[in-house]
């Protein structure tokens, strides 16, 4: 598949993937009943497979080891602490309170992912 055509897809997903987590933390912090509709279930799922698939694509295309390139591991890396702090927030938080913190430390490391992959830096993603 074409480089501009994976990254398109990567970038996509990216997109309207934080966009239904965020939407789902504007529901959480409401909450609305909108967080137990089918569709607000099942959709992230299928948007974060294809973003996985397609960021592993990437880094196959452009031939990048996250064992390799700092930057790319600090990307590994920020996903996984974004996934926890995503699981904290929808499901795994006892309290609204916590679940309200891991949502919005979320939002600051998915802020640094972004920023490392602009920079290809994973110091310059902190500042």
């Amino acid at each position: 598949m074409d480089y501009a055509l994976l990254k398109m897809i990567h970038v996509g997903s990216v997109i309207v993937s934080y966009t239904l987590f965020f939407l789902r933390g504007v529901w959480l912090l409401q909450d609305s009943k909108n967080l137990r509709q089918r569709w607000v279930r099942i959709l992230p799922h299928v948007v974060d497979t294809i973003l996985l698939i397609s960021a592993v694509a990437l880094a196959m295309t452009i031939q990048q080891s996250p064992l390799e390139h700092s930057w790319l591991t600090a990307k590994v890396i920020g996903l996984l602490l974004y996934i926890v702090l995503g699981m904290m927030a929808m499901r795994l938080g006892k309290t609204r309170q916590t679940k309200i913190i891991a949502w919005v430390a979320a939002q600051c490391v998915f802020i640094y992912i972004v920023l490392v992959a602009l920079t290809k830096s994973p110091a310059l993603g902190l500042f």
